[in-house]
């Protein structure tokens, strides 16, 4: 099956009046999302999954190397493979090149092709490619990674090989269970490289992302969501331009928003317009899910989950909630690789350094969300 078959087989996520001619809006106040309206008479439930940073840093990679010469990930994900098997879409943001050889870390990615299938097999199924590090390994390793996603019919979003391949593909379609998503995606910028034509890069720019919404509304989805690599690295709170940039897309009929390039985790904002009484979920920044890093609060991050009907009427936003989730290095873990491990994995199985440095995630994050979230809460794996 092509690319194009599988995308378009695929079309649909969520919903929320995002037809021809967009819903007036109202303000926005916060609200609760925990269980479908009384009135409400759903045909089906579609599952949301998002995760922040799949990075791959000189350490994992030589962590991951095998006697035979390959590359073994196969520890990654065994804890959360079922959490994000849970989902319809898992989506996530690929801050790596799939550039070739040679394999690099920071500051000029290039990941083993078995960091792709790893990823993959976890349970991932839409990949975001519009970020910093998109150009690590210059146009060429831009092109090459949107050929491995290609010839995988991995669907993705963000970078393109030329004009031709935006207008067909972007912006992205996702349908399932009868849920119709445009899914959206743009970065602040790619650390100073430039993308040499016809290649594209989705920079954030509000007259492109304008025409974008359009073009997106053309195509009459269910819900309209945007991925936006924003935001100062290390800052647990999100700036003025981050927020402004927030109430801009959702006047312009965006519905929700996902976050990523912080490095830390932000809080996540659930606003119900008044005259629509629609739910919008705003999460500013979903922090690392994989990556070497070490500095307090950038070694974990969030999964964040979704719940979606569609009705007669509209598609709506019914339940959300988030995860907690935190990388076990191997000098801490005292394994030979990389692992995420969910916040609630049995700290008594771990060895001291790794139990303090997950105590000290978890509790740092649960604090910072505890007192700025608006709207949602955690759960615990295995409560679902």
């Amino acid at each position: 099956m092509s690319i194009k078959q599988t995308i378009l087989i695929a079309i649909s996520i969520l919903p929320l009046s995002c037809g021809a001619q967009p819903q007036a809006r109202g303000d926005s106040v916060y609200a609760s999302v925990n269980t479908i309206q009384a009135d409400a008479t759903p045909t089906d439930t579609l599952r949301l999954l998002f995760v922040g940073d799949l990075m791959q840093h000189q350490a994992q990679i030589d962590a991951a190397h095998t006697p035979s010469g390959g590359y073994d990930y196969s520890p990654y994900f065994e804890q959360v493979s079922p959490c994000i098997r849970w989902a319809d879409w898992a989506i996530a943001n690929l801050e790596v090149t799939l550039g070739g050889t040679p394999y690099r870390g920071y500051p000029a990615f290039s990941a083993p092709d078995e960091y792709l299938t790893a990823i993959l097999g976890a349970g991932f199924n839409v990949l975001l490619t519009a970020n910093n590090h998109c150009l690590d390994r210059g146009t060429k390793g831009l092109k090459r990674t949107i050929h491995q996603l290609d010839s995988l019919d991995v669907p993705h979003a963000g970078t393109y090989t030329d004009s031709a391949q935006r207008v067909m593909r972007y912006p992205l379609l996702l349908e399932k269970k009868g849920i119709r998503i445009a899914l959206l995606n743009y970065t602040y910028g790619t650390n100073g490289l430039t993308v040499s034509p016809p290649a594209i890069v989705n920079y954030i720019d509000t007259t492109l992302i304008a025409r974008d919404i359009e073009a997106a509304r053309a195509l009459h989805p269910d819900v309209l969501i945007a991925c936006m690599h924003w935001g100062v690295e290390y800052q647990s709170l999100p700036n003025a331009e981050q927020r402004r940039l927030a109430d801009w897309l959702l006047r312009k009929g965006v519905d929700h928003i996902i976050g990523a390039h912080p490095h830390v985790v932000q809080p996540i904002e659930v606003r119900t317009d008044s005259l629509t009484h629609q739910r919008h979920l705003v999460a500013y920044s979903l922090g690392n899910y994989i990556s070497n890093m070490s500095a307090r609060r950038t070694d974990g991050g969030l999964t964040l989950r979704m719940e979606l009907v569609k009705d007669s009427t509209s598609t709506r936003l019914i339940h959300c909630d988030y995860s907690l989730v935190w990388t076990a290095r191997p000098a801490q873990s005292r394994r030979k690789n990389f692992q995420l491990l969910p916040a609630s994995f049995p700290q008594d199985s771990l060895p001291p350094a790794a139990r303090n440095s997950l105590k000290i995630f978890t509790q740092d994050t649960r604090a910072l969300l505890h007192e700025h979230n608006r709207g949602i809460s955690e759960y615990l794996p295995t409560e679902k």
